[in-house]
């Protein structure tokens, strides 16, 4: 659980993010570090970085859903749309990602 002076400091970070203003490189950093410790700060962090590469989403859909539960990778250039061969699929179950969604806590 975070603290309220790191919750707040967080979402000043976060709320600069989705509004694309610039944040400075030792906030990021600072942001980047708690979110790999504190799920709750992770989920924050994505939802700003999201809703900064895809704007505001309409209610109700497809889009919404998977914001407000917190799936997916904001980065569309981390999306696959399919693989061509087995190999791949190998690859890319045995990637070593530290946040990744396939880890545990």
């Amino acid at each position: 659980m975070l603290s309220t002076k790191l919750r707040l400091r967080l979402e000043f970070v976060a709320a600069r993010i989705e509004k694309g203003e610039p944040v400075e490189l030792t906030e990021m950093i600072w942001a980047d570090k708690l979110a790999k410790a504190n799920r709750s700060a992770g989920e924050i962090l994505r939802r700003a970085r999201r809703k900064a590469l895809t704007g505001e989403t309409p209610d109700g859909g497809l889009d919404d859903f998977l914001n407000r539960m917190d799936l997916g990778d904001p980065d569309p250039s981390n999306h696959r749309s399919g693989f061509d061969t087995p190999e791949e699929i190998v690859e890319w179950f045995s990637r070593d990602d530290s946040d990744d969604w396939r880890q545990r806590d």
